[in-house]
């Protein structure tokens, strides 16, 4: 009788451990597949991505498609090279950069080293709120509030532009940089303040000499992200940019982009497989290579870079 009086509460003690084990078991396997899950998207995309260029580099020559500064794939005379879209990418790219990398980096130091939390706690939510605006506002800003604005200083302006588009840019991606830039630089130790000030350093002078530096792995990554969000951005450069494909590095003229063009094939009527349906995959493929590019560039900028406290 005894003997089972004590077989029985160790025998609910292993059933318990034992739900307690596969409960967790099965808690840790759906965090894998929630980890796994974006690997497993990406390689989904890279997989549609090739196997549809593969289609159109046998039609189309790769050297065609690297050195050729005309893009009409759909004209009847039709060439496919992809420069003028690339340099269209890259001119409202450096544009917007050209806004938010000073104006990300300014906010992040006042928000980190000089302003005070009850300013705080109103500045930084209404920066971010601009990364909430949907793109198609600041497209639509963009042409019927800024190009206007702008061709009155410089009258001779067309419509549509690349400055207007990657001025606009530059603000939607502020809140990227800004944020992450702080975070960075908040999370220097205070010793390295400290120190900065004990030596006579001013508040400035710890800020840009002592933090920013220390703090220039993270301000890298920040600054990658908002390279990767301005290269593919979509609806802004579609409305603001224009949608003519050609080879220029003047922000003033009119160019299309690579998500602009894909934009503008996708809502066609093209036949499935056709050669030009296909350059929507090479445009798309050309773009993922051109992102993982800087990506890998800030990568290694960051190690290069980073500092270990």
């Amino acid at each position: 009788m005894d003997r089972l009086k004590l077989e029985l509460p160790r025998k609910r003690y292993i059933s318990s451990r034992t739900a307690r084990e596969i409960r967790e078991r099965l808690i840790e396997l759906v965090l894998l597949l929630a980890a796994t899950s974006s690997i497993a998207t990406m390689i989904a995309i890279i997989f549609t991505l090739v196997s549809e260029s593969v289609a159109f580099f046998q039609e189309v020559s790769i050297l065609e498609f690297l050195t050729s500064t005309q893009w009409t794939p759909l004209f009847a005379d039709a060439h496919y090279g992809i420069l003028p879209l690339v340099s269209g990418t890259l001119v409202t790219t450096a544009v917007a950069l050209a806004v938010a990398i000073p104006l990300g980096t300014m906010a992040a130091i006042y928000l980190s080293e000089f302003v005070t939390p009850q300013i705080r706690e109103i500045i930084k939510p209404g920066l971010e709120l601009l990364a909430g605006i949907p793109t198609v506002v600041y497209g639509y800003f963009a042409f019927l509030f800024v190009t206007p604005l702008l061709q009155k200083i410089l009258p001779n302006l067309p419509g549509f532009n690349m400055l207007s588009a990657g001025l606009v840019m530059g603000i939607m991606i502020l809140p990227f940089i800004s944020s992450i830039s702080e975070d960075a630089m908040r999370a220097v130790p205070v010793g390295l303040r400290e120190g900065s000030y004990a030596m006579g350093a001013t508040k400035w002078q710890t800020a840009w000499r002592v933090v920013y530096p220390a703090a220039i792995s993270g301000i890298f990554s920040a600054y990658i992200l908002g390279i990767s969000r301005a290269v593919g951005e979509t609806m802004i450069v579609a409305i603001a940019a224009g949608l003519e494909p050609k080879l220029t590095w003047n922000p003033t003229e009119s160019a299309a982009t690579i998500t602009a063009y894909i934009v503008q094939v996708s809502l066609g009527d093209l036949p499935h497989g056709s050669l030009e349906y296909q350059t929507i995959f090479a445009a798309g493929l050309t773009l993922v290579l051109l992102t993982l590019g800087f990506n890998i560039a800030g990568h290694f900028l960051s190690k290069r870079y980073r500092e270990i406290y």
